[in-house]
């Protein structure tokens, strides 16, 4: 059983997959939920000061390298728009809009992506933390609740 939480931790800190991808993992191996749900949580915040901290500093460093500068130049720049945008829109609840970017199970919506938002759109990293957080935990709800639905109406036919 302690390899099958392992996985779900690993599964919860792959950029994409994260704990949308960990938590019905868990579920669908037979795992307890709450703790399993705990670990997913637990292993998705892992790279999140890592990302904050670091992903930009190795974006800039990188967007003037010869193979992997238009690509880094690319990821910036997009990033830098979209979150301008989010800010003229989101206001004073750019906090709101970051915890439901990533609560809300969309590919391309988890940790890292509003971790990496909220590091190139230089947000407080506490306020941040906590909106991240908040979002997981909502995702890890959300995803949850569809696993055990899905696998219900499953065993029905």
């Amino acid at each position: 059983m302690l390899k099958k939480y392992i996985i779900v931790f690993l599964i919860s800190m792959v950029p994409l997959v994260e704990l949308r991808g960990a938590v019905p993992y868990a579920i669908a191996m037979g795992l307890p939920v709450l703790p399993s749900y705990i670990i997913a949580i637990i292993g998705n915040m892992v790279p999140m000061p890592f990302i904050f901290f670091f992903a930009r500093k190795v974006l800039e460093w990188g967007k003037d390298k010869p193979v992997i500068g238009g690509f880094f130049t690319f990821c910036l720049e997009k990033g830098h728009k979209g979150g301008e945008k989010l800010k003229e829109k989101a206001g004073k609840g750019l906090y709101w809009a970051l915890f439901l970017f990533v609560g809300i199970p969309l590919p391309g919506t988890g940790a890292w992506t509003g971790t990496l938002a909220a590091s190139i759109l230089d947000m407080d990293f506490k306020k941040s933390v906590r909106a991240v957080v908040c979002g997981v935990v909502l995702a890890g709800i959300i995803m949850g609740l569809g696993t055990k639905i899905v696998m219900l109406i499953g065993s029905l036919f």
